[in-house]
């Protein structure tokens, strides 16, 4: 082979002489001889690198070939070599054999594969120049990659809309193990966007239920939800309420139990927000009257399709199912609607269409039959849809005289196959030991139906009471009050006053307290069932309890009896919990006394300019007897303490100790509680500054007044003097 030393420049020439003078300089260096790296141990001597004999330009060229661009041109002429020998850092380095330099260099030109230019069996390798590589730069956690994923697959959903792709998406990628997080992203991305997204969100998690993703999944990914709330409020001003329709709208498409915000909430800590989701979720969501309905239209729909126009396909597809009789057809159908919250409509249109068509009717049990053993339509929405049918009986006897006998003889018999959960038996009251006591109860609730009627109509108590007595069924009284507050509760404020009224009334003349507990623990027993029909039932049967207690119907301690009597963790027990913040809020008495505006005309100025006349004469004449006749005539028990508040003024006023026995015998004869007694003596305190201003000795008077009655027993011991000045 030709020597490649007729084909250099004079500039490559000149480099080449420098090498040769470096190479000499580099063997005879004494610099060399003392530095640590290159000390006289045993395997440097016998380095080949480090040999001590000179080596040719020649022999330099072809163990260290230049880089010399293409054009001839040496880009580092005029700079020595072991310029280039060295690294960033300064250190003395080896270059590498194919010229691409060593650790801390930039590399040869266009390297690639910097690992195939090593030979680690080189007697010259040096560990050094293996490519640096970040500590665990090469291990990716699974959990990372399959996050990265599925926000692409949630973008790409939100962007076509197409759930069988998303579906389609989900499926490929497997890792099931990690599906609560695909719940916990698509909710909080959709989070982030308008109700469009948050609507496709929910139909997806619809969809992907049990086919792609399993309920337990489905349940952990809402847990990881609840639990990342806080954070999700840092960003989401109102993430609360968001997750809460989420929480809300997954209930009612049946793909969480509603046993999983009991659960939840045992798990979660009330200063949390989650805790505060599932509040939300449970009192102003689910508790509303058809919420289901409203929550499926909550951020417009994905289908905009009205309750309406879904009754009108379901009469379509039980109609073309009666002509072909192909049920598998007909379940297609049910399962497209889309609204498995509202398949006991099914139910309950498939059973009229059987009734009114007697030649339908073994079809139609078919249907049922099958859709219950597909699980398309679920055991609580088959048992929803026969009780709404048997409400609507009646109704349906009128076309039907027949529908009755029919309905009868049929519930057997979707019991006894087993598409009928035996429940409905308890739930609709059916006993077949008890019809005769049944068709009694059923009388008196038509007959009571129409007292009641008549006095929202006329406001005459005394002939409500007198039709109660005609009836001579006092073991319905509970009864009763249940019927009387839910129809109260159906109409305006004006019929709620009245009920309350109507309510002191009975308890003086005929109704027992224990009536009155009884009727209020069936009231709440049955408020979710009512809160589907009337709305806000939950807060307005707590005003009912609360204005019985104001009206001394009831006790505060009764409150207690009923609430343990309800089963736990239901509803009634929050209202429970709604009545006593609201006996106990300040100034309770005059608020609930007006939650329904007032049935009865009754002023707070007109209640105060009389106790100020019934005390003015009492002070003229002295009789005590007459004086606690008019205070009980004033009939407002709950504003009594206005009566030891007017009577303390007049006795610091007129100087006249009289009055205090007046609240002495009020106070033995249980006219005015020890609650109204210490609310007086409280309003006192509180307003003593201004009351001083034309009573000079106010502090000091009020304070023998104290003393007298604490010693009388007419306040609670744990009456506060701390903030009245102390005589001088």
């Amino acid at each position: 082979m030709a020597s490649n030393e007729g084909f250099l420049t004079d500039e490559q020439r000149e480099m080449l002489k420098i090498a040769s003078q470096n190479a000499d300089v580099l063997s005879s260096s004494p610099k060399l001889s003392t530095s640590p790296k290159l000390s006289s141990s045993p395997n440097l001597s016998t380095s080949p690198k480090l040999s001590s004999s000179p080596k040719s330009p020649r022999s330099l060229l072809s163990e260290h070939p230049l880089k010399v661009p293409v054009a001839g041109k040496a880009t580092n002429a005029g700079i020595a070599v072991r310029h280039v020998r060295r690294s960033h850092s300064g250190k003395f380095i080896r270059v590498k054999k194919d010229g691409a330099g060593g650790k801390g260099t930039w590399g040869k030109l266009l390297d690639t594969d910097g690992e195939s230019h090593i030979d680690r069996n080189d007697p010259n390798y040096d560990s050094g120049e293996e490519p640096y590589q970040l500590v665990g730069s090469t291990i990716s956690d699974p959990l990372d990659d399959y996050k990265k994923v599925i926000i692409s697959i949630v973008e790409e959903y939100f962007s076509t809309g197409d759930v069988d792709v998303a579906i389609s998406d989900l499926r490929e990628l497997g890792s099931s193990e990690y599906h609560p997080y695909f719940i916990k992203r698509l909710v909080s991305m959709a989070m982030d966007h308008h109700d469009k997204e948050k609507e496709m969100a929910s139909v997806l998690l619809s969809s992907l239920y049990t086919d792609v993703i399993s309920p337990h999944h489905i349940r952990d990914g809402f847990v990881l939800l609840l639990e990342s709330a806080d954070d999700f409020c840092v960003d989401i001003p109102d993430a609360v309420d968001i997750l809460a329709l989420f929480l809300a709208r997954a209930v009612v498409d049946e793909i969480l139990p509603p046993a999983f915000l009991t659960r939840a909430k045992r798990t979660l800590p009330e200063s949390t927000k989650g805790y505060h989701v599932i509040q939300t979720a449970e009192k102003t969501y689910l508790s509303a009257p058809h919420h289901a309905e409203l929550l499926e239209r909550r951020w417009g729909g994905s289908t905009h399709t009205t309750v309406e126009e879904v009754k009108k396909k379901i009469d379509g597809l039980l109609d073309e199912y009666i002509e072909n009789g192909e049920a598998f057809e007909a379940c297609r159908c049910i399962r497209e609607l889309g609204v498995a919250f509202y398949h006991h409509e099914v139910v309950k249109r498939a059973l009229v269409h059987a009734m009114q068509t007697k030649a339908a009717e073994a079809s139609i049990m078919k249907l049922l039959k099958e859709a219950a053993e597909e699980g398309l339509i679920s055991s609580s929405q088959m048992v929803k849809g026969f009780l709404r049918f048997a409400e609507s009986l009646d109704d349906l006897a009128l076309d039907v005289p027949s529908a009755k006998k029919l309905f009868d003889s049929l519930v057997p018999k979707a019991i006894s196959e087993g598409w009928l959960d035996a429940s409905y038996v308890k739930n609709s009251g059916i006993d077949g030991n008890a019809q005769n006591e049944d068709e009694k109860l059923r009388r008196y609730k038509e007959e009571v139906v129409t007292i009641i009627h008549e006095y929202f109509h006329s406001d005459d108590i005394p002939e409500l009471i007198r039709s109660l007595e005609d009836l001579a069924t006092p073991e319905y009284n509970p009864v009763f009050l249940k019927k009387l507050i839910t129809l109260a509760m159906d109409r305006k404020n004006r019929e709620k006053e009245m009920a309350s009224i109507l309510l002191s009334a009975l308890h003086i003349e005929i109704f027992s307290t224990e009536d009155i507990v009884k009727g209020f623990v069936m009231l709440l027993e049955t408020a979710e069932d009512t809160a589907l029909d009337i709305l806000d039932a939950s807060n307005e049967l707590a005003l009912f309890l609360a204005r019985a207690v104001i009206d001394d119907v009831l006790a505060p301690l009764n409150l207690e009896e009923i609430g343990s009597n309800l089963p736990p963790n239901c509803s009634g027990s929050e209202t429970i919990r709604m009545a006593r913040s609201l006996v106990a809020a300040r100034h309770a008495g005059e608020r609930i006394l007006r939650c329904w505006g007032g049935g009865t005309g009754w002023a707070v100025e007109d209640a105060k300019d009389k106790i100020q006349k019934l005390l003015e004469e009492y002070e003229s004449s002295g009789v005590v007897t007459e004086a606690c006749q008019c205070i009980r005539d004033l009939g407002m028990p709950f504003f009594n303490h206005e009566v030891v508040k007017k009577a303390l003024v007049m006795a610091m006023e007129k100087k006249n100790d009289r009055m205090l026995d007046l609240l002495q015998e009020c106070s033995s004869e249980g006219l005015i509680t020890v609650y109204q007694m210490t609310k007086g003596f409280s309003r006192i305190r509180d307003g003593l500054d201004d009351l001083a201003l034309d009573i000079p000795n106010a502090n000091e008077k009020f304070r023998v007044y104290v003393d007298h009655a604490l010693k009388k027993g007419w306040l609670l011991p744990s009456f506060d003097l701390s903030a009245v000045q102390a005589p001088k």
